[in-house]
């Protein structure tokens, strides 16, 4: 291959870097254009044209990346689940070693779940109730998120010793709860405490059962209740 040749595929090389890179700021423009669109305006408000209004680009460019709402939501789903996964765990981290722990991981969690991307993913798993085209889109959403949420966990605390089919039951239970609260804290922020009062009490469960990054769990998790007369009670009847 000659120099110029050379040359010529190298500029080329970068156009295509340049031409990519161009093409994923745009995309990521739009994804967050329409978290914000859901968060501000709901999924009905939400359109293609506000949506590349906000975004500051064409609607020539918003169609050709994404041609309709649909498209756009489903690329904004995606993102919004990958995108909130990445910050938790850089969130956990970064804190300091004594908030490494379970206590530390609700806490973020409960800021997850407050903020504008939780909010934009709720608008959407409401509003797919009611709403034939947006259904199908939303009808796993909740099993998705509790995967993200148990695989992170499985991660954080990697030590754990509880029974294998308790820690999915346990998560579940949390997300629940989680999605409650935050749907108050959307109407109040919390103006009373009553939502950080619960959290308080969560976290305090939580790390009765739950180990220290490091070691193993402080209470044993029994496979069924005790029954009368085990552990060397006896009962005397009257």
């Amino acid at each position: 291959m000659s120099v110029s040749s050379r040359r010529r595929h190298g500029r080329g090389s970068s156009r295509r870097r340049t031409q990519e890179e161009r093409r994923s700021r745009t995309q990521a423009r739009l994804l967050e254009a329409t978290m914000e669109c859901l968060v501000d305006l709901g999924w009905s408000g939400t359109s293609t044209t506000e949506v590349a209004r906000r975004a500051g680009v064409s609607r020539g460019a918003q169609q050709h990346h994404y041609p309709t709402k649909m498209v756009l939501v489903a690329a904004a789903l995606e993102h919004l689940l990958e995108a909130q996964r990445l910050a938790y765990e850089t969130a956990f981290a970064v804190l300091p070693a004594e908030r490494r722990n379970v206590s530390g991981a609700l806490d973020l969690l409960w800021e997850v779940f407050r903020g504008r991307p939780a909010k934009a993913l709720m608008e959407l798993a409401v509003a797919a109730r009611t709403d034939d085209e947006l259904r199908p889109l939303c009808r796993d959403l909740n099993e998705r998120i509790l995967q993200v949420i148990l695989e992170t966990f499985e991660r954080l605390f990697p030590e754990n010793t509880l029974p294998a089919d308790f820690v999915p039951t346990m998560l579940r239970g949390v997300f629940a709860m989680f999605v409650g609260l935050s749907i108050q804290n959307a109407l109040d922020d919390d103006a009373d405490g009553h939502q950080k009062a619960v959290l308080r009490q969560v976290k305090d469960v939580a790390q009765l059962i739950i180990p220290e990054p490091g070691h193993p769990t402080r209470a044993p998790m029994p496979d069924t209740p005790a029954e009368d007369g085990e552990h060397g009670e006896s009962r005397t009847e009257p």
